[in-house]
């Protein structure tokens, strides 16, 4: 019962997720002079559901992402530089739960690639934006 209840809830923070990325579609995002979106557009729209707003983890997606969604203002802090690759690479391939397998977070990497046909070079940059983001908003 508390794998189904488990994957139920992946599975309503998903379609949540999709829904908010077709609505971020169907608007005009905010995007630089080469038409890409900044890392503050891509976070609102594909991060802050489980990270907040404020990037503190505490987001609106139903528990028990808000008990383990972490802060990220405290990165550079919990790693004692900000870990650039490392961030790369969780959002490229996602983290997992250990207690039930599948990604924690959406795999942005297969996401942008599939749902929104970005190449390689495209994927490279929406997470390099994403990332000068988060190391943006870092604590002092």
């Amino acid at each position: 019962m508390k794998v189904f209840l488990m994957q139920l809830i992946v599975l309503l923070a998903t379609i949540s997720l999709l829904a908010a990325q077709t609505a971020a579609q169907t608007a005009k995002p905010h995007a630089n002079a080469t038409g890409v979106p900044s890392g503050e557009e891509l976070y609102k729209r594909h991060c802050a559901v489980c990270h907040g707003n404020d990037l503190k983890g505490n987001g609106p997606a139903p528990a028990p992402f808000l008990q383990e969604t972490p802060d990220l203002t405290t990165l550079e802090q919990r790693h004692k530089a900000f870990p650039d690759a490392y961030i790369s690479n969780v959002l490229r391939n996602g983290v997992k739960i250990p207690a039930h397998g599948p990604a924690e977070m959406p795999i942005w990497g297969a996401t942008f690639r599939e749902s929104e046909q970005l190449n390689e070079a495209q994927i490279a940059q929406r997470i390099a934006n994403i990332i000068s983001y988060i190391k943006s908003r870092q604590q002092k």
